[in-house]
């Protein structure tokens, strides 16, 4: 309900970037399930995780909280986070 509300508020841009984010998740999503229907190898598994890892990071490049970004992503919020700080922590050493 809460999240209704919040998005009854979004602008028009706001609202374009939240439709964006829906469907990165929904295709990336789609794709996992794909891949774990058609018992992809290990090595595919681990693609597709770095893939949702770059999706990840793009979201927080683009303002999303870790929290939008989890729900986006599938990912859990610790998760995000920890991406997040390996992140900046890479971005500190450049």
């Amino acid at each position: 309900l809460f999240e209704a509300a919040e998005i009854a508020t979004f602008t028009p841009e706001q609202i374009r970037s939240y439709e964006d984010s829906l469907k990165y998740y929904r295709d990336l999503k789609n794709s996992l399930d794909t891949a774990y229907q058609d018992g992809h190898t290990e090595g595919e598994r681990k693609g597709i995780e770095k893939g949702i890892e770059k999706i990840a990071i793009r979201c927080l490049s683009q303002g999303k909280t870790a929290e939008e970004t989890a729900e986006i992503t599938g990912l859990t919020v610790t998760q995000v986070k920890s991406i997040e700080k390996n992140t900046k922590s890479l971005a500190s050493k450049h």
